[in-house]
């Protein structure tokens, strides 16, 4: 930990700096020849941006993952997708922890930061805690997957796709290398839908929603026993999934592109997996470019949304959304407080979440200009492909192919920005403000607004 004391780093730069460095690096590895398939050319600039979309574990992916790479190749991106669903910080102090080396006081501060905690104890435990979980998740996906591609393709190749899916399905990276069209040949799949979703839910709810389940299992209290925390991402997640399913398949039940043509419990399976799989995974069983224009401004809504905090997913997070709507369910009842399960929400947190969402719509806005800017698309098409890249998401309706050179530039900067954005500025506010604690009031002023 002695380079961590060196560094006269703050914890956000150190987030910032640690996934552009994995990139760059994965980007370098990837381009290596050992990494290409035999009869196939790879530019810097492709790997790279496999690089970026196996770390920010988005999924957006310019050559074919199933075609274009080696063995080997495929070997590195699902490094980096692990890599990226850990997180660098996770990644790093695990590996101080297999040493046996002490974590010293500004690598716990680290941590906390990192996973916006409450105390500085117990930090090796909770690392070992979180890889423990992923690892053991990302086995059972694995197992439940086997059954269905062993019969397919083979004890080996079959186990190598039940692993690598298993993997990008909890990080929820919508990275595959079962061919060019995801996991829409298995659209009727119980097993393989089913495995999915659970694992994409399991890995966007964050590990300390986990361990605060298990408590309450363990202990066998009841949903009232669980933080505050806990609860509202719980609500806000069955919100978004069941309720997302249910308009999906109103929005397209007669859609012969899309739900129309498949029996109703394939429509209800299929409605449910997309609203799981805007929430920043990436997989898809439906093609995206066929649904309508109602179907594709909640896809938006979703993928912009996405997971919840100290999870794999990306997005403004759950916890943002549910405070924005709180909040201005206090102010239209005229209340002082923000209040959710007879508590007060900290007026600090209020204020990340408001800064989170305002940058997110600003990044998404400027990079949807841009990429307008460099190819000829229409504009449904490209804000979709900033929205899926900036919130991690890994959807596309097909441009990503043809993105000219800025054009991936400004593809791999939006998903750096969503996969390190939210949390590194809600820790570089939180330390500002622990910072900056002034004692000297200005005069208030009053502004018209609205």
């Amino acid at each position: 930990m002695k380079f961590l004391s060196f560094l006269k780093l703050n914890t956000a730069r150190i987030i910032a700096l640690g996934f552009a460095g994995v990139i760059v690096l994965g980007g370098f590895l990837l381009w290596l020849p050992i990494c290409t398939a035999p009869g196939e050319e790879t530019s810097f600039i492709d790997a790279l941006f496999t690089s970026a979309t196996s770390v920010c574990v988005t999924g957006l992916v310019t050559v074919s993952t199933a075609a274009h790479w080696s063995a080997f190749g495929k070997g590195v991106i699902l490094l980096l997708i692990q890599l990226g669903g850990l997180g660098v910080v996770a990644a790093i102090m695990f590996l101080f922890v297999l040493a046996g080396r002490r974590i010293n006081l500004k690598g716990r501060r680290l941590i906390q930061e990192t996973y916006n905690l409450d105390t500085l104890s117990g930090m090796a435990n909770m690392i070992r805690k979180i890889v423990a979980c992923t690892l053991g998740a990302e086995l059972l996906g694995a197992v439940c997957y086997a059954f269905a591609f062993v019969p397919e393709f083979g004890w080996r190749e079959g186990l190598i796709q039940a692993v690598f899916t298993s993997v990008s399905a909890f990080c929820n990276a919508g990275i595959d290398i079962l061919g060019d069209n995801s996991l829409a040949p298995y659209v009727g799949n119980p097993l393989v839908n089913l495995t999915t979703m659970l694992l994409i839910v399991s890995g966007g709810l964050g590990f300390l929603v986990w361990w605060d389940l298990y408590g309450v299992v363990k202990t066998r209290q009841g949903f009232g026993k669980l933080r505050v925390h806990s609860k509202l991402v719980l609500c806000v997640t069955g919100l978004l999934i069941f309720g997302g399913g249910i308009l999906f398949f109103l929005f397209e039940y007669q859609n012969p592109d899309t739900l129309g043509a498949l029996p109703l419990g394939t429509k209800l399976l299929a409605a449910m997996f997309q609203s799981v799989t805007t929430r920043t995974a990436g997989f898809l069983t439906i093609d995206q470019s066929c649904f309508s224009d109602a179907s594709m401004v909640l896809t938006l809504f979703l993928m912009f949304t996405g997971g919840s905090p100290m999870g794999t997913a990306g997005g403004i997070k759950t916890t943002t959304l549910a405070i924005l709507i709180l909040m201005v369910n206090a102010y239209l009842r005229g209340k002082n407080d923000t209040e959710i399960f007879h508590r007060k929400i900290r007026e600090q947190n209020i204020r990340t979440a408001i800064v989170v969402s305002s940058l997110g719509a600003a990044f998404l806005l400027a990079g949807s200009i841009a990429l307008s800017l460099t190819m000829d698309a229409s504009f449904i098409d490209i804000i979709f492909e900033m929205t899926s890249a900036l919130g991690t998401a890994g959807l596309t309706r097909g441009i990503t192919g043809d993105l000219p050179l800025i054009g991936k530039i400004i593809v791999i900067l939006n998903m750096y920005l969503g996969r390190i954005g939210p949390i590194t500025l809600a820790t570089a506010i939180t330390a500002k403000a622990r910072n900056n604690r002034q004692n000297m009031h200005l005069a208030e002023e009053h502004l018209l607004i609205g």
